[in-house]
Protein backbone atom coordinates (compact mmCIF):
# COMPACT_ATOMS: atom_id res chain seq x y z
CA UNK A 1 0.00 0.00 0.00
CA UNK A 2 1.42 3.38 -0.98
CA UNK A 3 0.39 7.01 -1.45
CA UNK A 4 0.78 8.49 -4.88
CA UNK A 5 0.38 12.08 -6.05
CA UNK A 6 -1.99 12.06 -9.01
CA UNK A 7 -3.16 14.62 -11.56
CA UNK A 8 -6.73 13.39 -11.37
CA UNK A 9 -8.86 10.90 -9.47
CA UNK A 10 -10.11 8.53 -12.19
CA UNK A 11 -11.38 5.94 -9.74
CA UNK A 12 -15.10 5.23 -10.20
CA UNK A 13 -15.26 3.16 -7.02
CA UNK A 14 -14.28 6.22 -4.96
CA UNK A 15 -16.30 8.88 -6.78
CA UNK A 16 -19.62 8.34 -4.96
CA UNK A 17 -17.83 8.77 -1.62
CA UNK A 18 -16.07 12.00 -2.59
CA UNK A 19 -19.20 14.12 -3.12
CA UNK A 20 -19.22 16.40 -6.15
CA UNK A 21 -17.02 18.85 -4.21
CA UNK A 22 -14.10 16.43 -4.27
CA UNK A 23 -14.31 15.46 -7.93
CA UNK A 24 -11.93 16.73 -10.58
CA UNK A 25 -14.54 18.89 -12.29
CA UNK A 26 -15.11 20.94 -9.13
CA UNK A 27 -11.47 21.31 -8.15
CA UNK A 28 -10.45 22.20 -11.71
CA UNK A 29 -13.22 24.80 -11.82
CA UNK A 30 -11.99 26.49 -8.63
CA UNK A 31 -8.42 26.43 -9.92
CA UNK A 32 -9.56 28.01 -13.18
CA UNK A 33 -11.48 30.83 -11.47
CA UNK A 34 -9.17 31.66 -8.56
CA UNK A 35 -5.85 30.06 -9.44
CA UNK A 36 -5.51 28.10 -6.19
CA UNK A 37 -3.23 25.06 -6.71
CA UNK A 38 -4.84 21.62 -6.39
CA UNK A 39 -3.06 18.74 -4.64
CA UNK A 40 -4.41 15.22 -5.21
CA UNK A 41 -3.29 11.97 -3.62
CA UNK A 42 -4.50 8.39 -3.84
CA UNK A 43 -3.73 5.36 -1.69
CA UNK A 44 -3.16 2.35 -3.95
CA UNK A 45 -2.78 -1.34 -3.26
CA UNK A 46 -1.61 -2.97 -6.48
CA UNK A 47 -3.36 -0.15 -8.35
CA UNK A 48 -6.58 -0.75 -6.42
CA UNK A 49 -7.65 2.57 -4.83
CA UNK A 50 -8.22 2.49 -1.07
CA UNK A 51 -8.42 6.21 -0.40
CA UNK A 52 -8.28 9.64 -1.97
CA UNK A 53 -7.46 13.15 -0.84
CA UNK A 54 -8.02 16.28 -2.92
CA UNK A 55 -6.99 19.64 -1.39
CA UNK A 56 -6.86 23.23 -2.52
CA UNK A 57 -3.99 25.47 -1.41
CA UNK A 58 -5.11 28.97 -0.46
CA UNK A 59 -2.68 31.83 0.12
CA UNK A 60 -4.55 35.04 0.89
CA UNK A 61 -3.16 38.27 2.43
CA UNK A 62 -6.09 38.56 4.86
CA UNK A 63 -7.19 34.99 5.59
CA UNK A 64 -3.85 33.23 5.54
CA UNK A 65 -2.12 30.28 3.89
CA UNK A 66 -3.85 26.92 4.34
CA UNK A 67 -4.91 23.66 2.69
CA UNK A 68 -8.56 22.61 2.52
CA UNK A 69 -10.76 19.93 1.07
CA UNK A 70 -14.25 20.83 -0.21
CA UNK A 71 -13.60 24.45 -1.24
CA UNK A 72 -16.79 26.52 -0.99
CA UNK A 73 -18.70 23.39 0.00
CA UNK A 74 -19.83 21.30 2.94
CA UNK A 75 -17.74 18.14 2.62
CA UNK A 76 -15.97 15.86 0.17
CA UNK A 77 -12.48 15.34 -1.17
CA UNK A 78 -11.39 12.93 1.55
CA UNK A 79 -12.38 9.26 1.65
CA UNK A 80 -10.78 5.99 2.70
CA UNK A 81 -11.55 2.29 2.95
CA UNK A 82 -9.65 1.59 6.18
CA UNK A 83 -7.71 3.28 8.97
CA UNK A 84 -4.32 2.48 7.42
CA UNK A 85 -5.29 4.27 4.21
CA UNK A 86 -6.70 7.16 6.23
CA UNK A 87 -3.51 7.63 8.22
CA UNK A 88 -1.35 7.53 5.10
CA UNK A 89 -3.42 10.37 3.63
CA UNK A 90 -3.34 12.34 6.88
CA UNK A 91 0.42 12.04 7.02
CA UNK A 92 0.69 13.18 3.41
CA UNK A 93 -1.50 16.22 4.16
CA UNK A 94 0.63 17.15 7.15
CA UNK A 95 3.89 16.76 5.22
CA UNK A 96 2.57 18.87 2.37
CA UNK A 97 1.51 21.62 4.81
CA UNK A 98 5.00 21.63 6.28
CA UNK A 99 6.59 21.74 2.83
CA UNK A 100 4.55 24.76 1.69
CA UNK A 101 4.61 26.45 5.13
CA UNK A 102 0.84 26.38 5.49
CA UNK A 103 -0.71 27.52 8.75
CA UNK A 104 -3.18 24.65 8.94
CA UNK A 105 -4.97 21.88 7.07
CA UNK A 106 -8.78 21.68 7.04
CA UNK A 107 -10.36 18.32 6.16
CA UNK A 108 -14.14 18.52 5.65
CA UNK A 109 -15.94 15.22 5.57
CA UNK A 110 -19.11 13.66 6.93
CA UNK A 111 -17.87 10.78 9.08
CA UNK A 112 -18.26 11.65 12.76
CA UNK A 113 -18.08 8.05 14.00
CA UNK A 114 -14.31 8.02 14.49
CA UNK A 115 -12.29 10.34 16.73
CA UNK A 116 -9.58 12.38 15.01
CA UNK A 117 -6.16 10.81 14.55
CA UNK A 118 -3.22 11.79 16.74
CA UNK A 119 -2.07 15.31 15.97
CA UNK A 120 -5.45 16.35 14.54
CA UNK A 121 -8.21 18.38 16.21
CA UNK A 122 -11.93 18.03 15.52
CA UNK A 123 -14.04 21.18 15.33
CA UNK A 124 -17.70 20.16 14.71
CA UNK A 125 -19.48 23.51 14.32
CA UNK A 126 -21.59 22.65 11.25
CA UNK A 127 -24.56 20.43 10.49
CA UNK A 128 -25.83 19.28 7.15
CA UNK A 129 -29.49 18.40 6.71
CA UNK A 130 -30.75 15.40 4.75
CA UNK A 131 -34.39 15.15 3.68
CA UNK A 132 -35.68 11.74 2.63
CA UNK A 133 -37.53 12.20 -0.67
CA UNK A 134 -38.55 8.57 -1.12
CA UNK A 135 -42.11 9.25 0.05
CA UNK A 136 -44.80 11.17 -1.84
CA UNK A 137 -45.00 14.94 -1.41
CA UNK A 138 -48.20 14.49 0.65
CA UNK A 139 -46.47 12.03 3.00
CA UNK A 140 -43.48 14.32 3.27
CA UNK A 141 -45.72 17.26 4.20
CA UNK A 142 -47.14 15.21 7.09
CA UNK A 143 -43.68 15.05 8.71
CA UNK A 144 -43.62 18.82 9.21
CA UNK A 145 -45.10 20.74 12.11
CA UNK A 146 -48.55 22.23 11.60
CA UNK A 147 -47.02 25.74 11.55
CA UNK A 148 -44.55 24.79 8.86
CA UNK A 149 -47.22 23.11 6.74
CA UNK A 150 -49.29 26.26 7.07
CA UNK A 151 -46.40 28.45 5.94
CA UNK A 152 -45.76 26.29 2.88
CA UNK A 153 -49.43 26.40 1.91
CA UNK A 154 -49.50 30.16 2.36
CA UNK A 155 -46.43 30.47 0.14
CA UNK A 156 -48.27 28.68 -2.66
CA UNK A 157 -51.02 31.35 -2.60
CA UNK A 158 -48.75 34.42 -2.74
CA UNK A 159 -48.34 34.53 -6.51
CA UNK A 160 -44.74 33.28 -6.47
CA UNK A 161 -43.24 31.61 -9.51
CA UNK A 162 -39.99 29.72 -10.01
CA UNK A 163 -37.76 28.95 -12.97
CA UNK A 164 -35.18 26.18 -13.23
CA UNK A 165 -32.42 26.41 -15.82
CA UNK A 166 -28.76 26.44 -16.72
CA UNK A 167 -26.82 29.19 -18.49
CA UNK A 168 -30.12 30.61 -19.75
CA UNK A 169 -30.84 31.59 -16.12
CA UNK A 170 -27.34 32.81 -15.23
CA UNK A 171 -28.09 36.55 -15.09
CA UNK A 172 -31.11 36.21 -12.82
CA UNK A 173 -29.44 33.60 -10.60
CA UNK A 174 -26.43 35.86 -10.12
CA UNK A 175 -28.59 38.88 -9.26
CA UNK A 176 -30.62 36.87 -6.75
CA UNK A 177 -27.55 35.53 -4.96
CA UNK A 178 -25.40 38.66 -5.14
CA UNK A 179 -28.22 40.89 -3.83
CA UNK A 180 -29.19 38.52 -1.00
CA UNK A 181 -25.59 38.02 0.10
CA UNK A 182 -25.07 41.80 0.15
CA UNK A 183 -28.08 42.11 2.46
CA UNK A 184 -26.45 39.57 4.78
CA UNK A 185 -23.20 41.53 4.82
CA UNK A 186 -21.20 38.90 2.97
CA UNK A 187 -19.07 39.20 -0.17
CA UNK A 188 -20.05 37.07 -3.14
CA UNK A 189 -18.38 35.66 -6.21
CA UNK A 190 -18.47 37.17 -9.68
CA UNK A 191 -20.90 36.15 -12.39
CA UNK A 192 -17.92 34.45 -14.06
CA UNK A 193 -17.72 32.10 -11.06
CA UNK A 194 -21.29 30.90 -11.62
CA UNK A 195 -20.85 30.72 -15.38
CA UNK A 196 -17.72 28.59 -15.17
CA UNK A 197 -19.32 26.39 -12.51
CA UNK A 198 -22.20 25.70 -14.88
CA UNK A 199 -19.79 24.99 -17.75
CA UNK A 200 -17.63 22.58 -15.73
CA UNK A 201 -20.51 20.72 -14.09
CA UNK A 202 -22.78 20.61 -17.13
CA UNK A 203 -26.25 19.21 -16.68
CA UNK A 204 -25.51 18.12 -13.10
CA UNK A 205 -26.00 21.79 -12.11
CA UNK A 206 -29.27 23.67 -12.06
CA UNK A 207 -30.04 27.27 -11.17
CA UNK A 208 -33.38 28.15 -9.59
CA UNK A 209 -34.82 31.68 -9.35
CA UNK A 210 -38.02 32.80 -7.64
CA UNK A 211 -40.14 35.81 -8.67
CA UNK A 212 -43.04 37.63 -7.07
CA UNK A 213 -46.41 38.24 -8.72
CA UNK A 214 -44.99 41.29 -10.50
CA UNK A 215 -42.08 39.33 -11.94
CA UNK A 216 -39.40 40.80 -9.66
CA UNK A 217 -36.56 38.53 -8.52
CA UNK A 218 -37.05 37.48 -4.90
CA UNK A 219 -34.53 34.68 -4.38
CA UNK A 220 -32.55 31.90 -5.95
CA UNK A 221 -30.19 29.01 -5.56
CA UNK A 222 -27.63 26.67 -7.08
CA UNK A 223 -28.45 22.97 -6.91
CA UNK A 224 -26.18 20.10 -7.93
CA UNK A 225 -27.20 16.53 -8.69
CA UNK A 226 -25.05 13.49 -7.98
CA UNK A 227 -26.61 10.07 -8.16
CA UNK A 228 -29.95 10.19 -6.37
CA UNK A 229 -29.02 13.23 -4.27
CA UNK A 230 -29.63 16.90 -4.94
CA UNK A 231 -27.27 19.23 -3.06
CA UNK A 232 -28.06 22.81 -2.10
CA UNK A 233 -24.88 24.78 -2.73
CA UNK A 234 -26.27 28.31 -2.34
CA UNK A 235 -29.87 29.35 -1.68
CA UNK A 236 -31.11 32.71 -0.41
CA UNK A 237 -34.14 34.97 -0.62
CA UNK A 238 -34.21 38.75 -0.45
CA UNK A 239 -35.05 40.33 2.88
CA UNK A 240 -38.28 42.03 1.82
CA UNK A 241 -39.57 38.75 0.35
CA UNK A 242 -39.29 36.71 3.53
CA UNK A 243 -42.63 37.79 4.97
CA UNK A 244 -44.32 36.28 1.91
CA UNK A 245 -42.76 32.89 2.77
CA UNK A 246 -40.50 32.96 -0.27
CA UNK A 247 -37.97 30.70 1.46
CA UNK A 248 -40.64 28.06 2.03
CA UNK A 249 -41.78 28.37 -1.58
CA UNK A 250 -38.23 28.01 -2.91
CA UNK A 251 -37.41 24.90 -0.87
CA UNK A 252 -40.76 23.20 -1.47
CA UNK A 253 -40.50 23.86 -5.21
CA UNK A 254 -37.01 22.34 -5.28
CA UNK A 255 -38.26 19.32 -3.32
CA UNK A 256 -41.08 18.64 -5.77
CA UNK A 257 -38.77 19.24 -8.73
CA UNK A 258 -36.15 16.85 -7.34
CA UNK A 259 -38.78 14.17 -6.71
CA UNK A 260 -39.87 14.44 -10.34
CA UNK A 261 -36.24 13.89 -11.37
CA UNK A 262 -36.08 10.70 -9.30
CA UNK A 263 -33.99 12.00 -6.38
CA UNK A 264 -34.32 10.27 -3.03
CA UNK A 265 -32.28 12.68 -0.88
CA UNK A 266 -32.14 16.46 -0.60
CA UNK A 267 -28.96 17.67 1.12
CA UNK A 268 -29.78 21.19 2.32
CA UNK A 269 -26.12 22.11 2.78
CA UNK A 270 -24.15 23.10 5.84
CA UNK A 271 -25.12 25.69 8.43
CA UNK A 272 -23.53 26.80 11.67
CA UNK A 273 -24.99 25.25 14.78
CA UNK A 274 -27.47 27.68 16.34
CA UNK A 275 -27.63 30.00 13.33
CA UNK A 276 -30.80 31.29 11.68
CA UNK A 277 -30.20 28.93 8.77
CA UNK A 278 -29.91 26.02 11.22
CA UNK A 279 -33.32 26.91 12.65
CA UNK A 280 -34.94 27.31 9.20
CA UNK A 281 -33.54 24.07 7.79
CA UNK A 282 -34.53 22.14 10.91
CA UNK A 283 -38.20 22.94 10.13
CA UNK A 284 -38.05 20.52 7.19
CA UNK A 285 -37.78 17.47 9.49
CA UNK A 286 -34.37 16.44 8.15
CA UNK A 287 -31.78 14.08 9.51
CA UNK A 288 -29.38 16.57 11.08
CA UNK A 289 -25.91 15.24 10.46
CA UNK A 290 -22.90 16.78 12.25
CA UNK A 291 -19.96 17.29 9.94
CA UNK A 292 -16.51 16.07 10.95
CA UNK A 293 -14.06 18.88 10.37
CA UNK A 294 -10.52 17.90 11.29
CA UNK A 295 -7.62 20.35 11.53
CA UNK A 296 -3.88 19.98 11.66
CA UNK A 297 -2.33 23.13 13.09
CA UNK A 298 1.17 24.35 12.42
CA UNK A 299 3.03 25.22 15.66
CA UNK A 300 1.90 28.58 17.03
CA UNK A 301 -1.43 28.64 15.17
CA UNK A 302 -4.96 28.35 16.55
CA UNK A 303 -8.14 26.88 15.11
CA UNK A 304 -9.42 29.18 12.37
CA UNK A 305 -12.85 30.76 12.70
CA UNK A 306 -13.63 32.02 9.20
CA UNK A 307 -17.39 32.39 9.63
CA UNK A 308 -19.96 35.05 10.45
CA UNK A 309 -20.05 34.19 14.15
CA UNK A 310 -16.48 35.38 14.65
CA UNK A 311 -16.71 38.65 16.66
CA UNK A 312 -13.79 40.01 14.65
CA UNK A 313 -15.99 40.08 11.53
CA UNK A 314 -19.00 41.89 12.98
CA UNK A 315 -17.85 45.41 12.08
CA UNK A 316 -16.87 44.29 8.58
CA UNK A 317 -20.30 42.64 8.08
CA UNK A 318 -22.14 45.78 9.19
CA UNK A 319 -19.98 47.99 6.98
CA UNK A 320 -20.36 45.71 3.94
CA UNK A 321 -24.15 45.98 4.09
CA UNK A 322 -23.85 49.75 3.67
CA UNK A 323 -21.44 49.78 0.75
CA UNK A 324 -22.88 50.48 -2.73
CA UNK A 325 -23.10 47.85 -5.42
CA UNK A 326 -20.38 49.38 -7.60
CA UNK A 327 -17.86 48.78 -4.79
CA UNK A 328 -18.89 45.35 -3.53
CA UNK A 329 -19.35 43.66 -6.91
CA UNK A 330 -15.68 43.93 -8.02
CA UNK A 331 -14.25 43.69 -4.48
CA UNK A 332 -16.30 40.69 -3.30
CA UNK A 333 -14.54 38.01 -5.40
CA UNK A 334 -11.11 39.18 -4.19
CA UNK A 335 -12.22 38.78 -0.57
CA UNK A 336 -14.17 35.54 -0.87
CA UNK A 337 -11.40 33.76 -2.77
CA UNK A 338 -9.66 33.40 0.62
CA UNK A 339 -12.72 32.00 2.42
CA UNK A 340 -12.99 28.57 0.86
Amino acid sequence: MNVKRVNSLPYPSLEPKLSYIGLDSWMNFINDVYGHPVHRFAVLDDERPLGALSMLEVDHPVFGHYLATAPFGSYGGFTYENIEARDLLLDKARRLAEDVNAEYVSLRFDDTASPPADGWVEHPVYFTYLIDLSATSDDLMKRFSSDHRNHIRKSLKKGHSIRFGHLDLLDDAYEALALSMHELGSPYHSKTYLRKMAEYLGDTLEFAVTYNAKGRITGGGVFIYQGKTVFNLHANVLRDARSAYTGEFLYWSVIEHAMQKGCTTFDLGRSLVGSGNDIFKSKWAPEKKPLAYWFWLSPGHELPSLNQKNPKFQFAIAAWKRLPKFIIRPLGPYIIRGLV
